[in-house]
């Protein structure tokens, strides 16, 4: 196993496909087959299956965004951003839509970490990646959706943590904006351009 220091971050492309394919087929599809197209666009691949779900992806990845945490050559793994046009879906859409005061530039919808990696510090390195990106991209508002673990007594499973926590949030100097959901918030932080 590689040390955090031999990690790097590619942007998903075409280039990276590959790894990234790799990454999602050696844990079946993450959740079920979803291919992180939930915060896509309607398609009509969507709820025809891992496969209808990949091809989907697939399609996406010229206009898609994702930070992917390298380890040499394998992917281990992502965190999914884009534009509110690029990732319109969101979990708890009427409550979002009757808070917002304005749409940020981009969103980081989900953070994904290849069970081999975890508890290093890679669900970090992902959501930095990221934000680095965005921040070559010119920067912006920036939205994430973690759970909100403040107030929950019950230990939640890691495998539930689609985005991270707003603890994590909060440690790279997002801003706690409000709640959205039962177990989820809005955070926010401004990247200035690189």
């Amino acid at each position: 196993m590689a040390d955090e220091s031999s990690y790097t971050i590619a942007a998903l492309s075409p280039a990276t496909w590959s790894a990234f394919d790799a990454l999602v087929q050696r844990h079946n599809g993450i959740f079920g087959g979803c291919w992180c197209i939930w915060f896509h666009p309607d398609g009509p691949e969507r709820g025809q299956g891992a496969e209808a779900n990949r091809a989907l992806k697939k399609a996406y990845v010229e206009q898609a965004h994702a930070a992917l945490v390298m380890d040499g050559d394998e992917a281990v793994a992502w965190a999914e951003y884009g534009t509110p046009a690029e990732l319109p879906t969101l979990h708890h859409r009427k409550q979002y839509d009757a808070t917002k005061t304005a749409d940020p530039d981009y969103r980081i919808t989900c953070v994904f970490v290849d069970k081999r990696h975890r508890r290093r510090g890679v669900t970090e390195l992902a959501i930095t990646g990221a934000l680095d990106l965005i921040a070559q991209a010119g920067g912006g508002r920036v939205e994430s959706y973690p759970h909100d673990l403040t107030n929950q007594t019950k230990k939640m499973s890691s495998s539930f943590l689609y985005n991270g926590t707003r603890r994590l949030y909060e440690r790279l100097g997002f801003s706690y904006d409000r709640p959205k959901g039962l177990k989820n918030c809005v955070m926010v932080k401004t990247v200035d351009p690189a």
